[in-house]
């Protein structure tokens, strides 16, 4: 099952199925098609397998099974335009205070795939410079429903305003080490400083979002975080993939690589590029960096098996990353690292 499953995200994401998968109609016939969509909502990616659907020969998908696919990514569909519409207002009310906002991951990543409304939404996450952090909050939180407290290290506020939660950042810091949160505020500082922001369509409004270059770390970075601490899902990665080809032209593979070296994720980053070109039928001279060792490919496969099994627990990771997640091991069992340490003793 996970094998058709993965063939239908490939067409989603691409746009058809390889020329195998075209000529093998036995592949997906006799299929347990409930399964193949609670797998598809249990990896946030119900919109791409339908899409992948759509391309299947008359008569393979039952009609019942593709009338429920429908509504279901019709329910999606409702979900995102309506919070477009709150995003845009929430963002034109940020901007009328004079407070510089960018929209980070969500719906500015939708607008990359060839079905953006089709892309199951999340939160609505806005990015501050360190300085207008707390004037955002101070703006939104009277408007509140419900608030979560303030986490001082990485700077996040969650707001419940109208029904949606809302996730106010100062800083992208994920917790995981010294090293890779010291290249995410560097990466910031690029950001706001320079200027180094890209435009997206949200509703009718134009919403800024980090440049390609700096949204691609920050992007990979994020996902890294919840592969070792809890919540990965194929969604992120389906993200990840489509970032990289909408902006494959715009990439400074130079700057990519130094940042990856720093922040100490480069072997993470040849694993998922594997998983992306063996599992996601992502072009591999697409993906900076690739590297088509059969070493990666290994790790490519246990990154599957690690996606797809229910029992994985804290420590799981490490039978893909052994070294990293011994490095990792404080921040994943107790969410602390030594710039966190330093920055609670300074304060």
């Amino acid at each position: 099952m996970e094998d058709v499953f993965l063939a239908l995200v490939r067409a989603g994401l691409w746009g058809d199925f390889n020329e195998n998968e075209n000529q093998n109609e036995n592949l997906f016939k006799g299929l347990d098609w409930d399964g193949v969509q609670k797998l598809a909502e249990e990896q946030s990616v119900l919109g791409l397998v339908a899409a992948g659907a759509e391309k299947l020969p008359t008569g393979i998908l039952p009609l019942t099974e593709k009338l429920i696919l429908l509504c279901k990514c019709q329910l999606i569909e409702q979900r995102n335009v309506a919070m477009s519409r709150f995003t845009e207002a929430l963002v034109k009310k940020l901007q009328d205070a004079g407070i510089n906002v960018l929209l980070v991951k969500g719906q500015g990543i939708a607008q990359c795939y060839a079905r953006p409304l089709w892309r199951t939404s999340g939160d609505i996450d806005l990015f501050f410079s360190k300085e207008d952090y707390p004037k955002g909050v101070e703006l939104l939180s009277p408007l509140a429903s419900k608030k979560m407290q303030d986490a001082r290290y990485t700077k996040s506020y969650g707001l419940t305003i109208d029904g949606w939660f809302i996730e106010l950042h100062g800083t992208l810091r994920n917790s995981l080490s010294s090293k890779m949160d010291k290249v995410i505020d560097v990466v910031q500082k690029d950001t706001f400083d320079n200027g180094k922001v890209r435009i997206c369509r949200i509703g009718e409004a134009d919403v800024m979002m980090p440049c390609a270059n700096n949204d691609l770390f920050l992007v990979f970075a994020h996902f890294v975080r919840h592969f070792y601490k809890g919540g990965f899902s194929l969604r992120q990665l389906c993200d990840w993939c489509r970032l990289m080809w909408t902006y494959k032209d715009e990439i400074d593979v130079n700057v990519l690589e130094k940042r990856l070296r720093k922040a100490g994720i480069m072997t993470e980053w040849k694993a998922f590029a594997a998983v992306a070109v063996d599992y996601l039928g992502m072009p591999q001279e697409a993906v900076p960096l690739y590297d088509d060792s059969s070493k990666w490919h290994q790790k490519a496969e246990k990154i599957l098996n690690h996606m797809f099994n229910p029992k994985n627990n804290k420590l799981s990771p490490a039978k893909v990353f052994p070294v990293n997640t011994i490095k990792f091991l404080p921040a994943i069992l107790i969410n602390v690292n030594s710039l966190k340490v330093k920055e609670r003793l300074l304060a």
